[in-house]
């Protein structure tokens, strides 16, 4: 198994300030997780697939902001991730490049140790792809290059660049889950609960 099977609870924080809560769990062949927003009721959940390579197969998306509903699903066929975003009466199509890996980042914690552990699977310990890009408002995937780099000996510290110009610390424990993501802008993912499955 590519992670940890089991239940994980981030807090993520800037500065002393809580911001949102993020849970998800992992059963080896399904993600599911969600992110709440502390000063208001915006929520956001996402329910993910993998293939047998542990890469996303499908994605199903959700985003609410008050009485506003945005939903989305996403399937990973050949080189692309295709979709469909329906919000109100509207339903769009959405087309995103998959790189070689396909990669896809749904924007919570456990698809970036994902990405991680994918990577360190194949023996890397420098790694630059395409990665489909799910932004967590609009729901819109976008195709990007993005970068990591183990910063230590055992492969337990990691620099992330999701876009060009950002940067991440990421700290692992040895089975692969992220203890601890600190971006440029001073927000932080703390593990702060993690449970078997």
């Amino acid at each position: 198994m590519i992670l940890p099977a089991g239940d994980y609870h981030y807090e993520i924080r800037r500065g002393a300030a809580l911001v949102a809560i993020e849970e998800a769990s992992f059963d080896g062949r399904r993600i599911v997780g969600a992110r709440r927003f502390m000063d208001s009721a915006n929520r956001y959940a996402v329910i993910a697939d993998l293939a047998a390579d542990s890469s996303i197969a499908s994605v199903t998306l959700s985003y609410a902001r008050g009485p506003f509903n945005r939903t989305a699903q996403y399937e990973a066929v050949g080189e692309f991730l295709r979709g469909q975003i329906t919000a109100m009466a509207g339903r769009n199509t959405v087309t995103a490049k998959l790189g070689r890996f396909r990669e896809i980042d749904a924007d919570l914690v456990i698809f970036r140790a994902l990405i991680i552990a994918r990577v360190r699977a194949r023996g890397q310990t420098r790694w630059t792809g395409r990665v489909a890009a799910i932004d967590p408002a609009t729901l819109v995937a976008g195709s990007n290059k993005q970068s990591a780099r183990c910063a230590d000996g055992a492969g337990l510290r990691w620099i992330y660049e999701p876009r060009m110009g950002d940067r991440e610390e990421i700290e692992l424990d040895a089975a692969g889950r992220i203890l601890r993501r600190l971006d440029d802008r001073g927000v932080e993912a703390l593990l702060v609960d993690r449970r078997p499955g």
